[in-house]
This record gives C-alpha cells, structure tokens and sequence, in this order.
C-alpha cells in the first residue's frame, strides 16, 4: 500500500471521527467483557483541557506522545511533545514529582553532550546548534530502569526535520537530564536490547537506524557504533518549502523490537512500500524487507514465541509465529521477503500502540480515531472489551502487576487529547507481577560499598574520585558524605576484626 493510499485511508477514517465529536470520558467510567469477569475503570487522569476540573488538572500535559511505567512499577514518565517536558508521576497515588524541561542553550548544555559521532550530515550551519527545544517522542529504560531515553522529534528551529535531531538520557534515581546524544532527522523509536548492551534509535525521517553501544554503566562511555539504511537514505533537499514530515518520510519508520536472543531488529515500515526491516545487530547488516502483513503497521511487540503487529489505518492488531517469520526472513532474496498467514483481530480505528499483560494473555491497544481502549484475548485473538478514552490516543504502557493501563491522548487540530487516562484493570485471574533486573547502585551507595571494603580491592585516590564521580563527572555532596562516613567507619571496623584476631 501507498503512502497517498494509507494517508487517504486515515484522512477518511479521521473524518467520521470527527463528525462523532470530540470525547471526555468522566472519572469511574467502567467496561466489561462480555462474559464479565474482566473490569475496566477510568480511576484517575491528569489533563489540561479544563481548568474546572482542579483536581486533574494539570498544566504540563501538553500534547502527551508517550507514557512509559518504571521497571519497578513506582513511576510513570509521561512525554509533553509541544510542552518540551517529561512529567514524572508516582504510580498509584498519581502525584506529581517532578517536571523535567527539554529547554536548552549551547552554553549551559555544553557539558551534557557526548561526542560528534561523524554519521549525521547537517544540511546548514546555525549559529546556535544547541540552543533549542526538544520535543520528546517515545523513551525506552536501559541498566534496569536506571536510565530513561528520549528522542526528539525535531529541535525547534528545525522546522522540515532535516538536521540531526538528539536524544536525552535521564537518571532516574535524580530524575535529571545526565546526557546528550546526536540522533539522525526526526528521531521517533528507541529500543534496548534484552542484554542491555545496545540500544537502537529509528529515525522516520530518512530510513535509517543507529545502533548504541551502552554495555558500560557509565555514560561517558556510550558511543555510536553503526548507522544502517533501510533499503534508500531519503534525500532531505526540501529547500525553502513547508514540508508535511509525517508523510513525505519515506518508509516513515516506527515500531522497533529486538529479537529475544538479541541477535536481530525488526521495525516497522509505516509508509512506502510497507512490511518490516529486518537487521542482522550482531553483523550490523540491514538484511531486508517482509512483507505479507496488512499495510501502514505501526508499533511491534513479541511476545511467548509471537511478533504482534499494530495496523494503523485499518484499525487491526496481526500476529505470526516469530520463528515462523524469522525462518522466512533469512531466506530473502535481493533484500525482499514475504510472509503469509498472519492472524488479525479486528480493534478500533486508528490502531497506534499495543502492550501486552504481564501473562501475555491480553493485548491492550490505544485506538487514535475510535477513541477507545481495546482488549484483545490472545489466546482466542477475539477483541473482549473497550472503553472510552480522552479522543485521540496514541501512547500506551502497563504497570508491571497489570492492574494499571495508562494511556496518553495527544489530540488533532486543537481538539480532544491534552490528557492522561489511568485505567484499573480487575482480571479473570491475577497476573503475574514482571520482575525487572534491579538497576545500578547510587553514587552514594556505590561509594560507601567501595570504602568498606566489600568489592575486595584497595582504595586509591583514582578509584575514590571514580566512586564519588556521577555519570557526567560532577562530585555530589552525597557521595562526599559517604565517603566521609566510610572513612570514620572502616578504621573501627578494622580495628574490631584485629581484637577478634588477636583473642
């Protein structure tokens, strides 16, 4: 399917949408299966369409694109695309706990940048490159939870999305911005490997994918590795013309999920010609593309052996055996493939992101033009219930227990969105709670671990600064004062060991 098909295909869906009128489900809105024993409650939102309704009103939801829960499940981190921020929530009392901006200048910015990679070509030189707001987009957590990464859309004087956009990591223990990375135009998804020793960034803007070597725990360490091309690099020689970016982006490349044994990428192709690009990461090789699967698919999730596909314009959720897929896509010949068989259950208009549960019973999709939250029974691949949702949503997470399902409603034209729905899911049965790798120890806790003697090395004056250092060099007072405490505390603790010696 064509670009010009798949956007008169949305434009039309879009339309009815429209004429239905925009929605704002109330607080304590419920849904039920049909059989009734799964539940679903509208408990809580934070928006900012009315200032009437004080309690959930909140003025940093602007235009939320994505919404990402902690690995431990106590926080939530909800992305404002034309606000410029990432709000941080606490999970289950949805209290705000801080507010992070995306404003930045070149001098005070300066020492949070890494190092020119060389792969991105800037199409003019600008005075003041790094002076700008981002637009956060999507995120994905690495070293379990410990760091949060979010690509921008575009920096604001990139009007046509053509220069190297960027990427900030966030320390989550601070909740700070520790880190920034160059990305390719028009940055969208981000992926970390099972390991935790890559991390893929897609770019819509011009068919490519770059692959980040973080294996180190310190940041100063992460460095780009390879930059692959989806089949072309798109031309970005727009000139002075207003260009639409969110079709005239090529493959206008989205979801992207590495392989459970990390060995492959796969990600989808919402524009062009269509299907998935597949990359070879351990030979760092672009092998082709499959296609057979419905037109203009949009987020991708694997899951107990199978590859989920959302399907945008027709509203559908597909999905095929991944051994199935991935036996066939070696096979490709001059970088084509094609796969039939899909499976396809039938959900709102407007597919966007799908999450599973944790028992990988249930899909959760956020449907944009439907204004729904959809359920899909895995096991029967029979949607089982819907709700109503703040219009237009577009990003989706689950809690790592399942109970909660929070989706973000970004809104169109100045109408709908500017919301955040948190739904309570009661389930036929309860689910398993996913256990994430604990993340990596605070500087103050790493510190006074090294002093004490615990990692079985001396303590030198390098490896003192390394311990009290964060991940861009700066000395906490933390870390000082455990040091310190260490300091008082080892001498004694030595002393205690050489009585017990000598008795």
């Amino acid at each position: 399917m064509t670009n010009k098909i798949a956007l008169a295909i949305a434009t039309m869906v879009a339309t009815s949408a429209m004429a239905q009128g925009i929605i704002h489900p109330k607080e304590g809105t419920t849904a039920a299966s049909a059989d009734g024993k799964m539940r679903i409650t509208l408990v809580a939102k934070k928006q900012n369409y009315s200032m009437a309704m004080r309690e959930s009103h909140d003025g940093d939801i602007n235009s939320p694109k994505s919404v990402n829960v902690s690995p431990d499940g106590k926080k939530y981190y909800v992305n404002s695309l034309e606000g410029g921020k990432t709000v941080v929530f606490e999970m289950g009392t949805n209290r705000k706990l801080k507010t992070i901006s995306h404003n930045f200048t070149d001098a005070g910015s300066k020492q949070l940048w890494a190092p020119a990679s060389g792969l991105f070509k800037w199409h003019k030189q600008w005075n003041n490159p790094n002076t700008f707001m981002g637009k956060p987009v999507e995120a994905t957590f690495s070293h379990g939870g410990r760091y949060l990464w979010v690509p921008y859309y575009r920096r604001t004087y990139d009007n046509n999305a053509v220069e190297p956009s960027a990427m900030a990591i966030i320390d989550t223990q601070r909740d700070e911005i520790v880190r920034l990375m160059e990305t390719g135009p028009l940055p969208k998804m981000v992926a970390t490997s099972h390991d935790g020793k890559t991390l893929a960034v897609t770019h819509w803007g011009n068919n490519t994918v770059g692959l980040i070597d973080i294996s180190s725990s310190n940041p100063n360490d992460w460095h780009y590795t390879k930059l692959l091309v989806v089949d072309y690099e798109l031309p970005l020689n727009f000139g002075n013309r207003h260009v639409n970016r969110d079709t005239e982006s090529g493959y206008c490349l989205r979801g992207t999920v590495f392989t459970p044994d990390d060995q492959y990428l796969i990600v989808c192709c919402m524009g062009g010609a269509g299907g998935l690009a597949v990359i070879d990461v351990k030979n760092q090789q672009y092998l082709g593309r499959m296609q057979g699967m419905m037109g203009n698919v949009r987020h991708i999730v694997l899951n107990n052996g199978y590859l989920y596909l959302s399907v945008n314009s027709s509203g559908y959720v597909q999905r095929i055996k991944l051994d199935r897929f991935m036996e066939a896509a070696k096979k490709m010949t001059n970088k084509l493939g094609r796969i039939d068989g899909w499976e396809n259950c039938k959900v709102g208009a407007g597919a966007r992101t799908i999450e599973i549960s944790p028992s990988g019973k249930y899909i959760f999709a956020a449907c944009n033009n439907a204004s729904r939250l959809c359920v899909v029974d895995t096991r029967t691949m029979k949607m089982i219930a819907e709700i109503a949702v703040d219009s237009y949503p577009v990003g989706l997470d689950i809690s790592n227990d399942g109970r909660y399902v929070l989706v973000t409603s970004q809104g169109r034209k100045n109408g709908g969105g500017n919301a955040v729905n948190i739904y309570q899911i009661d389930y036929p049965e309860p689910e398993p709670v996913i256990q994430e790798p604990s993340p990596a120890p605070s500087d103050t806790t790493a510190a006074a671990t090294a002093t004490t003697g615990d990692s079985g090395g001396n303590l030198t004056p390098q490896s003192m600064m390394k311990w009290l250092s964060t991940p861009t060099g700066q000395v906490t007072a933390g870390a000082i004062a455990a040091i310190v405490i260490a300091a008082i505390a080892v001498p004694v603790s030595m002393k205690r060991r050489n009585r017990k010696k000598t008795k």
